[in-house]
């Protein structure tokens, strides 16, 4: 695997991965919040191109505050007022998004260095991020050993993400990627995509972001993704929801959601072929459409994330699935990007 310097912060060395993933196929991925910073896929022509938005330097990751492909963590999405429950003990976080947290705070898993290693796979070699958290860090309870590993899918062209962790304390725990992702090459919007989701329902929510606990079908909505559909073709319908997120940023519900890893999305790029189909293991599915991107780099809608995780704000619904991690129990989830074309 190739690997350079990018870097110091704090006198502490950055590297720069190049992860082969079959096929000419590759990315490239920072130990500095574990970020995916580029990831080349072939058109239908062959050709290969950048299908994320990112950055050039690790100074435009340092300073970045739109979550770029990161490492998300210890939670990623909201937690309301800033703190949650665990038996008879209130944590209060790091509010950073008004009064409410999100993505794990501003010193979340997305600011910090992790320990890189290369390892061997059965489908080539992969790259291991370690990072301990320790007790209280952002607010969050319990030691935590966390485990990332980027590693090539089955097959060729993909990439698969396992993440691991483990604590000594009870403690709250809902990890993701944040990529941002195009696949005409970062030409562009994104609201030609077709994207198609797994989902028949979806959690709205408040103009806060926040999911107001109720699950709501998607039929009949412009949250109908069952079958693909543009994203622009709903994305700037007269919908309280949709005016709640300023276009998309909701979760979704994926079907057979006790069924380990399984698809929950699908999405199409029809000027140059490329296909992206998102497989995991967890519950829900956050639909970003980047609708607070901004700068001249990277406008408006210029890229969309698919989130798989568990639902935001969970702890405050008993009915949703809880990302609560007990002491001394493993907290492990895969989530798979495979990537197509079509002629």
């Amino acid at each position: 695997m190739e690997r350079k310097p990018w870097g110091s912060l704090q006198g502490q060395e950055v590297e720069l991965f190049k992860l082969d993933l079959g096929g000419g196929s590759h990315a490239e991925i920072t130990n500095f919040g574990g970020a995916l910073v580029r990831l080349f896929v072939p058109d239908r022509e062959g050709v290969l191109g950048n299908v994320i938005l990112g950055y050039d330097s690790l100074e435009d990751y340092v300073a970045c505050t739109k979550s770029l492909g990161i490492l998300v963590g210890r939670h990623a999405n909201r937690i309301e007022d800033a703190e949650f429950t665990l038996g008879d003990t209130t944590y209060k976080l790091n509010a950073n998004e008004g009064r409410n947290h999100i993505h794990g705070g501003p010193g979340g898993f997305g600011k910090v260095i992790w320990e890189p290693e290369v390892v061997e796979t059965e489908y080539g070699l992969a790259l291991r991020l370690r990072y301990f958290s320790p007790h209280l860090e952002e607010g969050y309870p319990g030691n935590l050993q966390v485990e990332v590993t980027y590693a090539p899918a089955p097959g060729q062209g993909g990439l698969r993400i396992d993440y691991l962790a483990t604590s000594d304390q009870t403690t709250v725990v809902n990890l993701t990627n944040h990529a941002y992702f195009n696949l005409a090459g970062g030409n562009g919007t994104i609201l030609d995509h077709k994207l198609q989701l797994d989902a028949d329902f979806f959690t709205p929510i408040t103009p806060e972001g926040l999911p107001t606990g109720e699950i709501l079908k998607v039929a009949g909505t412009p949250f109908d993704f069952r079958q693909k559909t543009p994203i622009g073709q709903g994305i700037g319908a007269d919908h309280e929801q949709i005016r709640a997120g300023q276009g998309y940023d909701h979760n979704w519900i994926i079907n057979g959601l006790d069924k380990g890893l399984k698809r929950a999305a699908r999405v199409e790029e029809e000027s140059l072929g490329r296909m992206m189909e998102v497989w995991t293991t967890k519950p829900g599915i956050q639909f970003y459409s980047g609708n607070f991107l901004d700068s001249e780099r990277h406008p408006k809608r210029s890229g969309f994330c698919l989130e798989t995780q568990f639902f935001p704000n969970s702890l405050r619904y008993a009915h949703f699935p809880r990302a609560i991690l007990e002491a001394g129990e493993r907290y492990e989830h895969t989530t798979i990007y495979d990537f197509l074309t079509a002629r």
